[in-house]
This record gives structure tokens, sequence and C-alpha cells, in this order.
């Protein structure tokens, strides 16, 4: 067993050990909570969906982001979910069973979708919408073709914001750490009347910049940022069978952007070398002025209308939204100068950017009365964007590229309990999807658009077997469809084939079976399943390469395919302790001989190379990490008083993850992992609550990503950040 694996099995015994010795007598046990999830777009018992769903609690979501963290930090938090980015604060790209999109360029597609309070967001800037006052996090595994937003082959993560209510309520709190790492959120309820309510909520994130450059000399100029996030809601009652939620919320986020680091990695092998130096890097670059480097800005402004009606046997809902950004980032991105470290073939920096991003989104949706045998649905959805990115290699001016997309869907659903134990549901879908790129730039111009369309009909069937009151036994087969893109980023480098690629539809078809139970008197929630998928040609980004500069290609392999397993749990074994715990196992793989993309500049290529090119047939998918084990723990201590004392922990690990399509010696990450402590004081009323914390508790060096086209650049995750947090809470 590695010698990390071996350090962390030690610091898990020790700390279990430590919490033994002040652990009181067992106290009677309670039984776990039922989730509600809507993954099938109306609420449901978790244990009777007949799809692999994971969520996460309140007190994993309070201590992952009460240090400042972004939506990244839910990497690796959920077994099967990763997320990572080359585009600091925005841009993530997030996989699901080993399934994403590795592509860094602001025009990307993602199979899996981000869906918040029932809008999506699409464009990969949209998706770093900043994370406060949540009601839910769902994470719901596999193809979604059927039932929502924009057809997904990998899944969907599902964002619910606190609604408002028909009372006072609301909560405030602010934490503070080393760094200069400070999180300040906020929301209030307010009854106007009684029909009307308003929901406040407020977001305030800061870090110092506490990177050095080296080369210029100077102290604190990278690393910090400060976002702001705000969301005011509405919500009209009228009458019994008539809801009105408008919300309107906006962000502004001014900060750094990745940091790229020349040569940190091998070479021959994974490890960070002696050229990293968590606070300190050598850019003669990315700057417009020597204090402010590696900029990133970005604003943006959004709304939505949820409008619901009560028909007696049947529910109307009708969601509109529309989402407005811009901005940009710009970067140092060979991660060095002139004279290292170590050696870069050239200096290179380059800004990307929104010049504006319009989205709108329109779906209704009609269910009957889930209290009958059969339940129904059925939809239409509309989507409409444009854009205008641009890129500035800064060795010639900016190019323009502007992106339109349109798309339609029809959908239904239906659920029939054919006995007391035995549900059959089977949904369809039919997409029909539109893209169109015009450009301008140095090296190009394109005025008649370069279009990309398809239409699909997606598929899926599912049924549940309860043997019990405690075991369900389910299995499921479902298609999704991602459908052509078009990337244009090349252009501004003038780089070959024609300057622009355009990938083919992704079709996959997936297949899993699971088990659901509560056992032990329903103190133990634990739920598996196994999956297998197969994607026809899937759409693939080659990122980088020597051959190719700092540019992407799409293109389609023949074919690919996943199988796994997944486990997750949640046992409280009596009243003052709670664990819960995950883990995934996935087997990703590239099924095509002939395909070869371009290779790194100076790492070590595993694949047969044939004039610079690898041929990556049998790869795992980029970015796939081949297992994530999480686990978290809280014990809570009564006091007499009424008040409590509380310790939370929280771990994952990180299996075998490679970064590009070829395989090398340098450019994969194994065995990343990240541990968390808070421990609390709630006070006998429950309304304040004051904690320390420690995130990345053992100061793992992470490496996350890296650059491969000029030298071994890498870009790492967070250093340890501790502090303390008050809350206060108005009931």
């Amino acid at each position: 067993m590695p010698s990390y694996r071996l350090k962390m099995l030690r610091r898990a015994a020790l700390a279990a050990g430590a919490l033994s010795i002040l652990m009181p007598a067992a106290a009677s046990a309670e039984a776990i909570e039922t989730v509600v999830v809507t993954v099938e777009r109306h609420a449901e018992d978790l244990q009777k969906v007949p799809e692999s769903v994971a969520t996460l609690s309140g007190d994993q979501l309070s201590s992952i982001f009460n240090s400042g963290q972004d939506i990244r930090a839910l990497a690796s938090r959920v077994p099967s979910l990763y997320a990572e980015s080359s585009n600091g604060r925005v841009a993530p790209r997030f996989y699901i069973r080993g399934l994403g999109n590795s592509d860094f360029d602001l025009a990307a597609s993602q199979p899996v979708s981000i869906i918040e309070d029932g809008v999506v967001m699409e464009n990969v800037v949209l998706k770093s919408a900043p994370l406060y006052d949540l009601q839910s996090v769902e994470v719901d595994r596999g193809p979604q073709g059927t039932l929502f937003g924009r057809n997904t082959t990998a899944g969907i993560i599902k964002f619910t914001s606190v609604a408002p209510g028909h009372d006072l309520d609301g909560y405030a709190s602010a934490s503070y750490g080393n760094l200069g790492t400070s999180n300040v959120e906020g929301a209030v309820t307010v009854p106007l009347s009684d029909t009307f309510s308003m929901r406040v909520s407020g977001l305030f994130q800061h870090r110092d910049d506490y990177i050095d450059n080296t080369y210029l000399g100077l102290n604190g100029v990278l690393g910090g940022y400060d976002e702001r996030a705000a969301r005011v809601q509405f919500l009209y009652t009228p009458t019994d069978d008539l809801s009105i939620l408008v919300n309107v919320h906006g962000r502004s986020l001014d900060g750094t952007a990745a940091i790229f680091r020349a040569n940190i990695i091998g070479p021959g092998n994974n490890h960070l070398n002696p050229n990293y130096v968590y606070n300190q890097v050598a850019f003669d670059a990315g700057f417009y002025t020597p204090t402010n480097e590696n900029p990133q800005k970005y604003d943006g402004l959004g709304g939505s209308a949820t409008i619901t009606y009560n028909l007696g046997d049947m529910t109307l809902t009708s969601i509109s939204g529309y989402e407005s950004t811009h901005g940009y980032s710009r970067g140092d991105i060979d991660g060095g100068n002139p004279t290292g470290p170590g050696v870069i073939f050239f200096q290179t920096q380059s800004q990307d950017g929104l010049d504006y991003l319009n989205q709108f989104t329109q779906e209704l949706h009609l269910a009957s009365d889930t209290t009958s045998d059969l339940f129904w649905q059925v939809g239409a959805f509309y989507f409409s964007t444009k854009y205008q990115d641009t890129t500035f290699p800064y060795f010639v001016g900016p190019t323009h590229v502007r992106q339109s997309n349109t798309s339609w869907a029809l959908f239904g659903q239906a659920s029939y309990h054919v006995f007391d134990d035995l549900t059959l549901t089977a949904g369809v879908r039919w997409t029909t999807d539109v893209k169109a790129m015009t450009a301008d730039g140095p090296f190009d111009t394109i005025v008649a658009p370069v279009k990309a369309g398809g239409s699909n009909v997606s598929w899926d069937v599912s049924a549940a077997y309860a043997l019990d009151e405690d075991i369900n036994l389910y299995a499921r087969i479902a298609t999704g469809f991602r459908a052509p893109s078009i990337q244009g980023r090349n252009i501004a480098f003038n780089v070959p084939p024609g300057n622009y690629s355009v990938a083919r539809s992704e079709t996959v078809t997936s297949y899993e079976a699971g088990i659901k139970t509560e056992l032990v008197d329903h103190t133990l929630r634990l739920n598996m399943d196994g999956f297998f998928y197969y994607l026809a040609h899937p759409q693939f980004s080659a990122v980088g390469g020597a051959s190719v500069g700092n540019s992407i290609i799409l293109l389609n392999a023949r074919g690919g395919l996943a199988y796994g397993l997944e486990a997750d749990a949640e046992w409280a074994p009596d009243s003052h302790w709670t664990f819960n715990g995950g883990l995934s196992l996935t087997h990703t793989e590239i099924r095509d001989s002939a395909l070869s993309v371009g290779i790194c500049a100076q790492c070590t290529v595993t694949n047969p190379v044939v004039g610079g090119f690898a041929f990556v047939n049998g790869n795992p998918f980029p970015q796939a990490p081949d297992y994530i084990a999480t686990f978290s723990a809280k014990y809570s201590w009564p006091l007499e008083s009424g008040a409590e004392i509380y310790g939370y922990t929280d771990w994952y690990m990180q299996g075998y993850t490679n970064f590009f399509l070829y395989k090398s010696l340098e450019f994969h990450s194994s065995g990343n992992h990240e541990g968390g402590v808070r421990i609390g004081y709630i006070t006998p009323n429950k309304k304040w609550e004051i904690a320390g914390y420690v995130r990345n508790i053992t100061n793992k060096q992470n490496l996350q990503g890296a650059i491969d086209f000029d030298d071994n650049t890498g870009f790492v995750g967070d250093p340890r950040v501790f502090g303390f947090e008050v809350r206060a809470n108005l009931n």
C-alpha cells in the first residue's frame, strides 16, 4: 500500500482513538431522516427512486465552503463527481462517472448540466455562479435525456436555493482565516402580507494576494479575490392553487486567474519538484501593471419566474429564465520567464473573455397527481443563447468569435404502480439543436456562419421493486444526446485544420442496477449500484500539445465505454454520532484504434507515438478518477444547559486521474486527498454558533492539471486554511 494511504489510515486511527476517549456512554439510536429528491421532477423518497442519486447535507456544505471556496470544492465530495478548472474561479469543468469535457475555452459544451433553481446554466462561466443560502444539492448520476433542461449524457447537478416562506426567518455567518480569507453570507425572509413574502440573500468572499512574484521582486500580487453575490426572491400566492416565485440574482468577481507554474512536474514522474513553492511564482507577463497580475473579472445578472398552477388533478408549471455575463481572464500561460524555471521554449501569455453572453430559457411542464397509481408528465423546453468570446494572444491582435445556439425539446414520462411492490417508469424526449459561428481576427474572418445541428430521440425505462419496506431494488436503461459542437479558439493562433473544428453528435446508452436499503432499525442507509455505458462518437477535446500550441481541437472517437460501482452510506448509531461515506470505482476507455493526438513538449509519453502524434486507443477519459472515496463524521455532545459542543471531520481521496487524451509519466495525479476539521459550540437557544475550522488540514499539495505545449507546467490546489466562524440564526 502506498505510503500516503498508510499515513492517512494512521491519522484516521489516531483521530478515532482520541474521540473514543472523550465519547460518553452510547445514547439510544435515532432513525436517520428521509432524504427527498427531485430527479424525476417531483418530490420523492431517495430510497424509492430508480436512479443513482446523491445529496450533500448542511454540515457537509457549511464545512466545505466556510473557507471562501467556490463551486469546484464539490469535486470528489460525492462518489463519481469530479470538477476542475484551468480558469480559476470561473469556467469549472464537471465530470460524472468519468464523463466530462476538458476543453478550457469559454465556448465549450459540457455533458454535465448545472441546474440552479430550475434553470439550466449552459455556458461554463454561468456554471461558476457562487453557492450560498442553499436548500439542497442533488447529484443525478447517469444520462438525463428525458426530463431536465438540456439533454445530457453524463448527469445533472441541481442547486436549489432556500425560497421565501410565510414566517420571519434568516441567518448571518462570518468567517475569517489565514491568507486573509473571509466568507460572509446571510439571508432574511420577510413576510409582507398573507400572500406576499420576500427573501434577500447575499455573499461576500475575500482572500488576500498571498503569492509573491520573485522575478519582479514584488510581494503579495497574486492569489486573492473578491467575490460578491446577491439574490432577491419574491413569492406571491394569491390563492391556494397559484404560486409565483420571482428570482433576481447577480455576481461580481474581481480576482486572480489560474496560476500556472513552469516546470513544477517531474520530469519522469508526476511529483511536484522544488520549483513549486506555494506562495511564489516567477512571472514576466500576464499583467496590466506589476501589481495587477493574472487578473480575472466577471460580472453577471440573471432572473427567473416560476409559476405553478394547480388545475385539480394536474399541475401546470412555467419556468422562464434569463442570464447574462461578461468578463475576462488573463495569465502568464508558460508559468515562468526567459530564465526559467527549467527549459521554457517560448514565453506566452493570453487573455480570454466573454464580451457579452445572453441566455434565455422557457419551459412548460404539466404533471398529474402523484397520489394515483399512474403518474404522468409532459413538457416542452426552449433554449437560446448568443455570445461573443475574445482571445488575445498578444503576439497579434485579438480575435472575436461569435456563437449562437438554439434548441427545442418535447418530453414525456409515465410511472405506473403495477403492484404495491413494483413500479415501472418510461420516458421519451425529442431534441433538436442548432449552433452557428462567425469570427474575425488577424488570421481569419468568417462571415458566412459555420453551422452544426442535430436531432435526437432519447428514452429511458426503469423498474423499482420493493423487497420489503426497507430494501428496494431497481434497474434502469437510459440514453442521452449531446449536440454537435463548434470550437473556434484556434482562429486566434492560426492553427490548422481550418482554424476551427466541429464535432458531431455524441450519444450514450447506459445500464445500471442497484439496491437501496435502510438497516439496523433505520439508523443505517446503504445504497449501492453498478453501471455500464457506451458512448457512440464521443466528443473529445485535444487540448494543447506541442504541435498545435495553446489551442483546442474538437474530435470524435469511434466509441468509448465505462463501467463501475458506486456506494453511498449514512449511519447514525446513536444520538451523538453521525457518519457519512461513499465510494466509486470507475473504469473508462477510449475505443478507437486510429485516433491520435498531438503530444507534449517535454513530458514522457507512454502511448505509441508516430510522427509526433500519440495513439490513444484504450486510454482512460481525460480527468476521470478511477476511484473516489469520501468520509465524514460528526459527534454532538449536548450539555446540561441545553448548549451543544460538536466536532466534525470530512475527507476525500481521489485515485489515478489522467489529464490529457494521451498518457505520460508526468501529466496525471494519483492519491490526491484533502481533509477538514470543524469544532463548534451552539448556545442553548440555538441562535448562536461559534466554530473553528481547518481546511486541507494535512496541507496536501494536490496537482489538479497541467499545460503541456511548452513545458511541464502545472496548477495546484489551495494550501491549508484555518480560521473561525460565527453564525447567528433569527429563529
